[in-house]
């Protein structure tokens, strides 16, 4: 393999939706050559997000480290992700903080609300929430603007979106949760991975215990809502009828789509999809949602 032939199957794995198990290999062993022959961090960091996307974290974490011994930026941050939530089974608050502390330090965003969070939580710093609503005010002026489908626009407005929630402002809370909610569905047609489809789901669980849903204009991701209760639904994809109901199985409703059951409104949104497409990637393009019962 050569290094421009590594760099291609990288490049056309990126751009594929549903890779069979040869092409993940294919990709992986690509990138592995390259990391070898090259030295570059920027490959180890691509690698590590492929595999914590798969949630393969023991790996992420490995070339998260050895980017980081180059002393890449992005590592940290993905560092501080790892420990925070215990990825590889033991949570370390300590070294998230010192990695988010780091980022944060250099203008980082991402770094920056999750000290707040630890802030908030009292995760290994004293709880704080003033210090937690601070950073989180300093930082709204910072993406209100942005216009980067991967800045952390979603993720600060629905932290100032629960502020706003908390201090009575309930109109200015809704306006934050359905900015982030366009933001975020546009973010989702190029990346589903599960971190924004987590991020969606609670928005909307938050969003609509503040305002009463409406049954006759809703989208997609609106069924994160009707999906935890007992429901069917229909919706057209170029001009084909999609049936979809969700039925109660102890604690959580599982959810069949065309014949085709889902354990949980998490696995739907991860993995249903109309001949071969995922509809994350085409929820502008479904139309008509009607609920029927």
């Amino acid at each position: 393999m050569t290094i421009k032939e590594a760099e291609n199957i990288a490049m056309k794995f990126d751009k594929n939706n549903n890779p069979s198990e040869e092409e993940v290999f294919m990709f992986t062993e690509a990138m592995e050559f390259l990391i070898e022959e090259l030295h570059r961090p920027k490959d180890m960091m691509y690698l590590g997000g492929y595999y914590y996307e798969i949630k393969h974290f023991n790996l992420a974490l490995k070339y998260y480290e050895m980017a980081a011994s180059y002393d890449y930026e992005e590592a940290y941050e993905c560092l501080g992700y790892i420990w925070y939530y215990g990825r590889t089974g033991v949570k370390d608050y300590e070294k998230a903080f010192l990695y988010f502390s780091k980022m944060m330090e250099k203008g980082n965003l991402v770094a920056s609300y999750k000290v707040a969070d630890m802030y908030k939580n009292g995760y290994f710093v004293e709880k704080n929430i003033k210090k937690y609503e601070e950073i989180i005010e300093g930082l709204y002026p910072k993406v209100k603007d942005k216009r980067n489908l991967f800045d952390p626009v979603p993720e600060i407005f629905t932290r100032l979106a629960k502020i706003r929630t908390e201090q009575g402002n309930v109109e200015e809370a809704v306006n934050l949760y359905l900015y982030a909610k366009n933001f975020l569905a546009q973010r989702i047609k190029y990346s589903a991975f599960f971190g924004n489809l987590s991020i969606m789901k609670w928005l909307i669980d938050d969003l609509y215990k503040l305002i009463e849903f409406d049954k006759e204009y809703f989208d997609l991701f609106d069924l994160y809502y009707l999906l935890n209760t007992p429901h069917k639904i229909s919706f057209y994809y170029n001009g084909e009828l999609q049936n979809l109901q969700s039925e109660k199985e102890e604690a959580i409703c599982a959810v069949c789509f065309n014949g085709k059951w889902y354990r949980d409104r998490d696995e739907f949104f991860k993995n249903a999809s109309i001949k071969g497409t995922k509809l994350t990637t085409i929820s502008e393009d479904l139309y008509d949602f009607e609920v029927l019962e």
